[in-house]
Order: structure tokens, then sequence, then C-alpha cells
């Protein structure tokens, strides 16, 4: 499925893919939020809030020491059993800081980069699938449906085995069940 744009005007759809095709598998789902609409979205499409590892923005991402996902929204997931992940990003991190110190591109930021080619929302997926299995949150060596976006909102999901960010390259992308088809 491809959409004629890219952001969260596309979150519903996206949820309803996501959704349909959780029926069918009931793998695990990882998707990212800052704020916690995406989950609210995708448990309304159908999808347990047990079965969702919800993975935020690291703390200072956009300011230094600033949580973008509020206290009570976390408190909120958790009372429903959604797992909150909130920590570096697995292509970014110490990398980052790096080129914006000496102004150059790191390893990750290239994988990061090379993602790109298929859209924002297959980065975010890959990523967040990498960072929920390096907290141990979802089985090692098991497919997961991931969903992420392009700013705000979800428009992208992907059925994925990822792998650990020091296995990076092992991580297995199946199939892209929506994205922007020019995002």
């Amino acid at each position: 499925m491809y959409w004629q744009g890219a952001g969260a005007a596309f979150t519903q759809q996206t949820a309803r893919v996501a959704a349909d095709y959780w029926q069918t598998q009931e793998l695990p789902v990882v998707a990212a939020s800052n704020t916690g609409d995406t989950i609210e979205v995708l448990c309304q499409a159908g999808i347990p809030a047990a079965a969702i590892v919800c993975v935020t923005h690291m703390v200072g991402f956009r300011e230094p020491g600033h949580d973008e996902m509020a206290a009570e929204t976390r408190d909120a997931l958790k009372a429903q059993e959604t797992k909150v992940l909130t920590t570096t990003h697995a292509l970014a991190g110490v990398d980052r800081a790096l080129r914006f110190q000496f102004q150059g591109i790191y390893p990750p930021e290239i994988i990061a980069h090379s993602l790109r080619m298929l859209g924002q929302g297959v980065k975010v997926c890959v990523e967040i699938g990498i960072m929920a299995l390096d907290a141990g949150l979802i089985p090692h060596g098991q497919k997961i449906i991931a969903i992420g976006g392009s700013g705000r909102g979800a428009d992208t999901a992907v059925v994925l085995t990822p792998a650990h960010s020091n296995a990076v390259f092992e991580t297995m992308i199946h199939e892209i069940l929506c994205k922007p088809a020019d995002w």
C-alpha cells in the first residue's frame, strides 16, 4: 500500500493496515510515538496494548534534559500494559555528536541515510526494532511489525526481523506493508 503523501495524516490508514496484518499473524508490534497518540490509534484499530512496544525519542532529542513524552502519558501506557522504551537511537547517538563536532559522517548515519532511500518511516522501523531488541523487550530471531513515520504520526508499517545493534546487518526486512510513495 502506498500513500500519496507522508506524515500524521496517514496514521489511521497505517494503523488499519498494521492491525489487519496483526490479526492474521499476532506478531509483536514496535511503534514509534512520543505523545502516545499513535499507540492509541493502533489500539483503536484492534492491536492489543499489551502486544505493543512504544519507542520514544531519547531524552534530550529536541532540547537538553527534555523528555518529549509526558509522565502521565507514560504512566497511562504502562497501566494498559504497553511497554515504553526511551533510549539512545540505534542509528545516531554518539556518532551524531561526532558529526556535529567534526562535520563528518560516520557508519551508523550512513546506514540511516541508506535506509531513508526507502523512506524516513522505513529507517524509523528498522531503528526502533533494533532498539526494542537491544532492550530485551521483544524476542530475538522473531518477526515483528514495526510502525514509524515521517515526522509526526505513522505512515509506514514494515514486517522485519531485527538484529541486535552489534549485528545490524543481520536485520531482515520481509515486507513493507505500507509507506509513502514519495516522501
